[in-house]
């Protein structure tokens, strides 16, 4: 039995998914509704996508402290 779906240029039929328009997909974490395509498809909003997946320090940004010998004439 096939799924009852709007034919082009027609109303949809009252009960179905596309009557009631896109769905509310909301924040895995904390429960926000989530607007963003990215958002949607990850169920994570920004703020919550960044507390679980911080981002990695700069390359240049990092130090490395080495053991110098003392250039002479110093």
């Amino acid at each position: 039995m096939e799924s009852p779906e709007a034919a082009p240029g027609t109303e949809p039929l009252p009960g179905t998914a596309a009557a009631a328009g896109p769905r509310t997909v909301r924040c895995r974490l904390c429960g926000r509704p989530l607007t963003g395509t990215a958002s949607r498809r990850t169920g994570l909003g920004p703020s919550c996508d960044a507390k679980l997946h911080p981002a990695p320090p700069a390359i240049r940004h990092r130090r490395h402290e080495v053991e110098q010998d003392v250039l002479p004439g110093t």
